[in-house]
Parts: C-alpha cells; structure tokens; sequence
C-alpha cells in the first residue's frame, strides 16, 4: 500500500520503511485525495478504494512516564498476587493429597488455576500493548517486523485483551461462585471447558471485527482501527495500538449479560450461605464488580475517541487498566486466598492433637465443615 505524502509526513512505500518515489502521472489518477480525519491534525489517506485508511500522526509527543510508569506497576502488582495465588493452590494441592479430609476443599483447584492464569496473561498481554516495551524489548528481539506485522500485533492484542483473556477471567469467576455452593465436586475438566466454550462467542466476535471490520471504506477510523501509523518529525515510524469502536461495543454487550448472570449467582448464592463472613466477600464482590464492569466499558469507549499518542487517551487507558487491576485484586482474594486459607486454617484445627486422644484423630467437636469454595 502506497501512501500519499503530506506536509507533515514523507511518503512510505509498502513496506513502510522507505520514501517511495513521487508517482508518475500515469499513477496519479488512481490515487484518492486526501480525507480528513475526525481527530484534528491527523490525516486518514487512502492509495485507491479498496485500500485500508491509514492515519498519520505528525508527530509523537514523549512518551508519558507517569502514565506508562502507573501500568507497569499495576502488571507487576498482578504479577505478584498472581504469584502468591499460585503458590496457595499448589500448597493446598499437596496438603490435600497429605491430609485426605481436606481434598473437597480442593474441589475447585483446576479452576481456580485458570482463574489465576487468565489475570497473568491479560496484565502481559496489557503491558505489550504500551509503545515503549514494544519498541525497548519486544521489537529488539524481533527486528525483521515490518510495519504490517507490528500492525497485526496490535490486532492480536486487541482479539486476545476484550475477546479472550478478561472474558475468559469474568466467565471463571462467575463459574467459581456458581459451584461454591455444590456439595458435590465438579468434573473439573468439564470445568475448564465450559468456560473456554463460554468465551467462544465473544472471542469470535472480536475476531470479526478486528480482523474482517465491516464497511470499513465508509466509517471514521476510530469506529473500526486498531492500529495508527504515526511518525515523528524526523520520519521516524512507528504502529501504536488502540481499542476500536467495535470491539468496545462487542465488549460492553458481553458485559451486560454477563452483569446479569453475576447478580444471579451472588443471589442465589447469599440467599444459601449462613456465614456472615462469606456474606461480606460476596457483598463486596458484587459491588465491586457491578462498578468497575461499567467504568471499564465507559473507557473503552472514550478511548476510541482519541488517538493513543494523545495524553488524553494514555489517561483513560490508565483508568481502564485500575478497573481491571482491581477486578483481579478483589477476584483472586476473595475466590482464591481467602478460602485457601480458610480450609488451611480449618484442616489444622480439625487435626490438632488432644491430651486424651491416642491415635490422633480429628476432634470434629460436632462442627460442620463446609466445602471452602468461598
């Protein structure tokens, strides 16, 4: 794809690393004008009819620290928890497998790892997205790629972030606090799969309109881009990711329905518990969720608005990504540590010794224990 040279940015050739030559007469024909984009100084051009919009940013402002500096602590404070949450499952897991009385506390385990697996992979998936560890690290370790393939890249961390990841996170929380109620152990292989069944819809979705945007001649780019081809004043060029329309409208119909469902089940699941303990988790579980699903889709939709160098657009991608991080802090505590805990601190008092007991077992005391899953 050739693109029209303007007075802010030279002319790029197909692969978008050299200046291509002025185009003959014979060419220029086939060559649309330039069309001016939603975003103030940024062009959209177009080579013919069929081709996809590009938009040129004149120039890159630097890079913003606080903000870039705020999400990167964010992942590694996900990374950490994450950690941690790893760390207990496995520590149950061998308990439970020392200590048989504590195997339906671990019922959920597989689960929960998924749970704790889908946190991971959307804070790294985030932190790719940030033009600075592209360009420090990952385009490095990669120097062949060419403009498309960065684009792609952005595409990719588009489908995986709003159609696979975060949904893949909520669709397992809401399968955790359905089966905390159970009495039976779930077939946690029909588990994991039932939640990856679960994200099929939105993940294909995404999919759609990442990669296949429909009328994408006739709509603003903002409606349909991934992706913004910007170069700075000395030509250097560079492929800055965002979230499109589309995908955050796909995003907040999924969150909709799924809002639905997670009322649901914190209901049904308050109205069963008598633990007034368990009840505050849920309480809080709920609110949190109930508050954060919006703000989120509110960013999302800003975001769109502007292009990512803007410093507008870096901020509401911030508060995007604490919505997220605060999802995962209050998910992984509540569905995760906590009940861990619990069953560690609940096995340990079924089997402490007693002065009159002579073989070791458990003092039951008449108490009841229950399945640990919340």
């Amino acid at each position: 794809m050739r693109l029209l040279s303007s007075p802010s940015a030279p002319s790029v050739n197909s692969d978008g690393l050299a200046p291509s030559p002025s185009p003959s007469p014979s060419t220029s024909s086939s060559l649309s004008h330039l069309i001016a984009s939603p975003h103030g100084p940024f062009e959209l051009i177009f080579t013919d009819p069929t081709s996809k919009p590009t938009v040129i940013l004149p120039t890159i402002p630097a890079v913003d620290g606080i903000s870039d500096l705020a999400d990167i602590s964010l992942v590694l404070g996900i990374l950490l928890l994450s950690l941690f949450s790893f760390a207990l499952i496995f520590h149950l897991r061998i308990r439970s497998r020392q200590l048989p009385h504590l195997q339906n506390f671990n019922s959920l385990w597989v689960v929960r790892l998924l749970l704790v697996f889908f946190a991971c992979l959307g804070a790294v998936n985030e932190v790719i997205r940030l033009p600075f560890i592209r360009q420090k690290y990952l385009y490095p370790l990669l120097p062949s790629l060419s403009l498309d393939e960065q684009a792609e890249i952005c595409k990719v961390h588009v489908v995986l972030s709003l159609g696979f990841f975060e949904p893949g996170f909520l669709i397992t929380l809401l399968f955790l606090v359905n089966e905390s109620i159970k009495t039976q152990n779930p077939f946690r292989t029909w588990g994991v799969a039932l939640v990856c069944l679960a994200c099929s819809p939105i993940l294909l979705l995404q999919s759609f309109f990442v990669f296949f945007p429909p009328l994408e001649e006739k709509l603003p780019p903002y409606i349909h881009a991934s992706f913004y081809l910007s170069t700075d004043q000395v030509g250097n060029k560079s492929v800055l990711c965002t979230y499109p329309m589309f995908s955050c409208v796909a995003f907040g119909v999924f969150s909709v329905a799924y809002s639905l469902a997670f009322l649901l089940s914190c209901w049904r699941v308050v109205a069963f518990v008598i633990n007034k303990k368990i009840r505050v988790r849920l309480n809080m579980l709920a609110t949190s969720f109930m508050i954060l699903l919006p703000l989120q889709i509110l960013c999302l939709g800003l975001s769109a608005l502007w292009p990512p160098a803007h410093p507008t657009h870096e901020y509401i991608v911030l508060a995007m990504d604490l919505a997220f991080a605060w999802c995962v802090v209050i998910g992984e505590v509540i569905l995760v540590i906590k009940p861990i805990a619990d069953a560690l601190d609940a096995g340990g008092a079924c089997f402490a010794w007693s002065p009159g007991s002579r073989s070791g077992r458990p003092r039951s005391e008449g108490k009841r224990v229950d399945n640990g899953n919340l």
